[in-house]
């Protein structure tokens, strides 16, 4: 049966982002496929560890701040001795910081890149190493957006990170495949999130930005959840180094 390929039971994953909006979102619905998580955050996780077990799931947490990446090795090591290995990472953690170019501050510049591209680069190595030696494949989903494609306004540090998320999902995707390791990302559209709560309270921008969106509306946590258990799953096994944009059709416009 073809849905059979989309169940996830047995498999760990790794979410990092995932104490609120798209990780915890995307965490939940692999859950539902039936992985086990290894939650990764910088504030609460409780809440959502505990939706997580309602569902007969395993959870871990892990607190760490991202933007230095010495937490890898806790978040590696948490998966592979509280839940016996790692099969799926899903890169979600990301920040942004909005200036006008001429303006940008280092400390800006450097705390997105760290988070956004440095951290992923190195978690999706360590990660990678336990898949090849476990010697089962895997998946790894990155977190791209929009702005991988599109240049964006008042936020170059976001911008290029983004642009790097998308192609060091290509460079992986290239050199993992041989390990039965897929690779590819998610670009989600303009989103319900803590990173859009400036827009979203500028009525002028929100207005501008919903006009140019044929869903009409603001993307939701719920609307990746399909697309992350699909990247995360068998029924995926011949895609690699995509970026599979879910953005209410902003793109298409």
């Amino acid at each position: 049966m073809i849905l059979d390929k989309f169940k996830l039971n047995g498999k760990v994953a790794i979410v990092t982002g995932a104490s609120r909006g798209l990780g915890r979102g995307m965490a939940l619905g692999l859950a539902e496929a039936g992985a086990d998580l290894v939650l990764v955050g910088v504030s609460d996780m409780t809440a959502s560890r505990q939706e997580i077990e309602k569902l007969g799931r395993r959870c871990a947490t892990v607190t760490a701040n991202l933007n230095d990446k010495d937490c890898v090795a806790t978040i590696i090591n948490t998966a592979v001795e509280n839940m016996g290995g790692i099969d799926i990472l899903v890169n979600n953690a990301g920040i942004i910081r909005r200036a006008p170019l001429l303006e940008f501050a280092e400390k800006d510049w450097d705390e997105v890149i760290n988070v956004n591209l440095r951290t992923l680069f190195f978690l999706s190595q360590a990660a990678t190493k336990v898949m090849v030696e476990q010697g089962r494949g895997g998946k790894i989903i990155n977190v791209a957006s929009l702005l991988s494609f599109q240049g964006g306004i008042l936020v170059p540090s976001y911008t290029a990170s983004k642009s790097g998320v998308m192609g060091l999902t290509r460079i992986f995707a290239n050199e993992l495949a041989r390990h039965n390791i897929n690779v590819n990302a998610i670009a989600p559209g303009y989103m319900a999130t803590d990173n859009t709560k400036a827009l979203r309270e500028d009525p002028k921008r929100s207005v501008e930005l919903l006009a140019r969106i044929p869903a009409g509306r603001w993307g939701t946590p719920d609307d990746l959840m399909g697309a992350a258990v699909f990247l995360a799953s068998e029924a995926s096994n011949y895609m690699q180094g995509h970026t599979l944009v879910v953005d209410g059709g902003w793109l298409s416009r």
